[in-house]
């Protein structure tokens, strides 16, 4: 896969169906789970009803690119599921009890939500929207809505192309992805001082709650992408997940603060030659980018991982399971 910035910020719209170029494929949708997967047990949390967005995946010949964009999401309580649904031509943000498993709770009454995070307090849902175009770019601005009563909204940022917002633990800053002609990066919005600030190279960042840093996705000359760990306060970076031919985006941080979440492209063969079919695929890692493990192999694409607040399962969405190829989010124990 070769993830470019300037490619990224074209694959905005977000879809519940599968491209004409991943339909033409010949897979077996229907599979719940692959060998590779045993000791795994997976549980579909969502029904088609739900209407769960499904990030675009644009696939080559030994390439794919996808929406890195996180579009899930735990309460803070760990009771709640949060997901975008597109319905009626528009992606909005709903709630749905893990507990009960009831109908799902319409959040916001928007046009085009991009990608969402919760507040650590659980007051709060940041998200992103796009709200057209200025000199050929997307504009996406960052928002903050109630978690519980939603519909009424505070703006954040405006006239640029931002996304992936996420509180740091104090909630004292807000960070997010800004895409620039030169490519993405990652600013703080000081929520005291309402002033904006930039850091660094990359995008969706996720904050360790131990020690404060972001853990980001950033793309190398290659137009491979990397997970990379960064201070804040000191500007220290080191590169923790790399790879001469796969990609990897989309980190998210589990609740210890012990492991990170990502997806990568996965490769599987088609018997016919050297010919590969390209899908993306949930892998883990230590903080410090050690024991990394692919943890998912299915041939349909499995994207936005999020962790359970207990750390022991992961929601991600997938069209596995569905002999239509219909996404719905699904929840995996982790063994590690």
């Amino acid at each position: 896969m070769a993830v470019k910035s300037s490619s990224l910020s074209l694959i905005i719209a977000l879809t519940c169906v599968l491209t004409s170029t991943v339909s033409a494929q010949k897979i077996d949708y229907s599979v719940v789970n692959v060998p590779e997967e045993s000791g795994l047990e997976f549980v579909k949390i969502t029904k088609p009803s739900d209407y769960v967005a499904m990030p675009p995946v644009i696939r080559k010949s030994h390439s794919a690119q996808w929406l890195t964009n996180k579009i899930l999401g735990i309460s803070s309580d760990g009771n709640q599921l949060a997901y975008l649904s597109l319905r009626n031509g528009a992606t909005n943000i709903f709630l749905k009890d893990l507990d009960k498993q009831g109908s799902a709770v319409q959040r916001t009454n928007r046009t085009a939500i991009q990608d969402f995070s919760f507040s650590p307090d659980g007051k709060y849902i940041l998200f992103s929207e796009i709200r057209g175009k200025n000199n050929r770019q997307n504009i996406n601005e960052i928002f903050r809505t109630d978690a519980k009563n939603g519909y009424i909204c505070r703006q954040i940022t405006s006239g640029d192309c931002d996304y992936s917002p996420v509180y740091s633990p104090d909630m004292k800053q807000i960070y997010f992805t800004r895409m620039e002609q030169r490519g993405s990066s990652i600013w703080a919005h000081d929520v005291d001082k309402n002033f904006l600030a930039s850091y660094v190279s990359g995008m969706n960042p996720s904050v360790a709650p131990n020690d404060n840093s972001l853990i980001i996705s950033r793309v190398n000359n290659e137009g491979r992408g990397e997970i990379w760990k960064v201070n804040p306060a000191t500007g220290a970076e080191e590169c923790i997940v790399a790879d001469p031919v796969h990609s990897f985006t989309t980190p998210e941080v589990s609740p210890d603060g012990q492991w990170i979440l990502f997806v990568g492209d996965g490769r599987i063969p088609t018997g016919k030659g050297n010919s590969e079919y390209v899908n993306t695929d949930i892998f883990a890692c230590k903080i410090d980018g050690t024991q990394m493990t692919q943890l998912t192999y299915h041939a349909a694409d499995d994207l936005s991982p999020v962790w359970s607040k207990d750390g022991k399962h992961i929601y991600f969405i997938s069209q596995r399971g569905d002999a239509e190829a219909t996404p719905n989010v699904w929840r995996m124990n982790f063994n590690h």
